[in-house]
């Protein structure tokens, strides 16, 4: 495999996409070696293949704001690669959204939900539209109109999306509700419902509770426990919440939350009044931190800054891309963190990763660690499909055994001949065999 003319034509063909060429080049660097001993793969150009979305579906907006004015946005869905079963990944509301971001988010997505181990393909969606400021009836408005542009698109056995930044419960409510009345079917599309219409439970909590059973799972492989350990954490949504609830459960104390303001660095650890109140703090829609500070004596605001400064045992980002910069990786192994795990999607930039690698830090990329989310999402399509719904000890023992055998897929993949284990490598090669395995086996399409 020529990694080199690979990227140099990605880059002709799709120039200044630079999120999704970076989460390219990081898997194909990964399985370059596994690759070429597969001489059937190049034979069939399944890298070629496998790096371009199946289909890419743009449409326009248009809804009424609460004036009555007429409002225009884009939505997209990336339909990235169904080889191992229906397109299945996010839908994202937020200004910054544009096709780079989710064809980068749609390639991670195909080989995070390999990992699972269950049947759904890669995709991912959303809209340059941000609901902050908006009243609940004009995003029910603009949700209502998103569907209209995108419903045919969507089905059971075809694409099932869920939410993402800027989609929680209401929104993903809001859409499926206009899907079924365009279709005429309660058939399950969409992921992330209500538990009263066909929802899972734990999902909301699912991306972070994962994200700290394959952290537990990572500390097991060197005979160490999560309890005691301090750690950070950036973000302050629910996967922020998810991932600092389950830690704190777990015996660990979490002293670190962020926002776009700056961080909390909370010595005395979070509680269940505090992480309660992170919930608070993004109902207000004010999507700030600083509050915190003055609600919660001993705990401190630092505004425009990252939490990637202070001295911990695991860092977790939470919260976006490329969050973690070659100088923040500086400064945690400087500290002596011991366990990075992006709980965000590509959480660490590429400095960064070769920074924890370079220093023997234990570094997990998101695509393994945050996987519990779509997990769930899987296991909510397998209760629709069979028209029921299971208990909460139930969705939990099937998450906790499926970041396991993700963790599991790491290690075979991954360790090195030092004992070192590049759970990065080990992911990719992981996801990337199984799709590619199933691309093989349905011929060139």
């Amino acid at each position: 495999m020529d990694i080199n003319k690979i990227m140099a034509d990605l880059e002709a063909k799709h120039p200044g996409e630079k999120e999704y060429l970076q989460a390219v080049k990081e898997v194909l660097m990964s399985v370059q070696n596994v690759y070429n001993e597969h001489p059937e793969f190049e034979h069939n150009k399944i890298v070629e293949r496998m790096v371009e979305p199946d289909r890419i579906v743009t449409f326009r907006v248009t809804w009424l704001d609460d004036k009555g004015e007429v409002q225009n946005n884009i939505g997209y869905r990336v339909q990235f690669n169904n080889a191992i079963g229906p397109y299945k990944g996010g839908i994202r509301f937020h200004a910054s959204v544009n096709l780079s971001i989710l064809k980068f988010l749609g390639f991670e997505q195909t080989f995070k939900n390999a990992l699972t181990t269950l049947p759904m393909g890669g995709a991912k969606g959303g809209s340059d539209f941000s609901p902050r400021g908006k009243s609940d009836r004009e995003i029910m408005r603009f949700c209502q109109a998103f569907m209209l542009g995108l419903w045919k698109n969507l089905g059971p056995d075809r694409d099932v999306p869920a939410g993402d930044i800027g989609v929680g419960g209401r929104e993903v409510g809001y859409m499926y509700g206009m899907y079924k009345r365009l279709v005429n079917e309660h058939n399950g599309t969409f992921t992330g419902k209500g538990l009263s219409f066909g929802g899972s439970r734990i999902r909301p909590e699912a991306t972070g509770f994962g994200a700290l059973y394959f952290v537990q799972s990572v500390l097991k492989e060197k005979s160490e426990d999560i309890a005691g350990k301090t750690v950070a954490i950036s973000g302050f949504g629910n996967v922020a919440w998810g991932a600092a609830l389950k830690a704190t459960e777990l015996g660990a104390k979490v002293v670190t939350i962020s926002g776009p303001d700056g961080y909390i660095y909370d010595p005395a650890g979070l509680d269940a009044e505090k992480i309660d109140y992170m919930l608070e703090l993004r109902a207000s829609g004010n999507d700030i931190v600083a509050p915190y500070a003055e609600k919660f004596a001993g705990s401190e605001f630092f505004a425009g800054r990252k939490p990637w400064e202070r001295k911990v045992d695991i860092a977790l980002p939470c919260a976006t891309q490329n969050e973690v910069n070659g100088e923040d990786a500086a400064m945690l192994v400087a500290n002596g963190v011991q366990l990075v795990a992006e709980v965000s999607n590509m959480g660490c930039t590429p400095e960064a990763i070769d920074a924890f690698l370079e220093a023997r830090i234990t570094y997990a990329p998101g695509k393994a660690v945050n996987a519990g989310g779509v997990a769930t999402s899987g296991l909510e399509m397998s209760q629709n499909a069979m028209h029921l719904q299971w208990s909460e000890a139930e969705v939990d023992e099937k998450l906790h055994t499926i970041m396991r055998d993700i963790h599991e897929q790491c290690v075979k993949y991954g360790r090195q001949a030092d004992g070192y284990i590049n759970y990065m490598k080990g992911a990719n090669i992981a996801g990337f065999m199984k799709v590619a395995d199933a691309m093989m086996g349905q011929g060139v399409c």
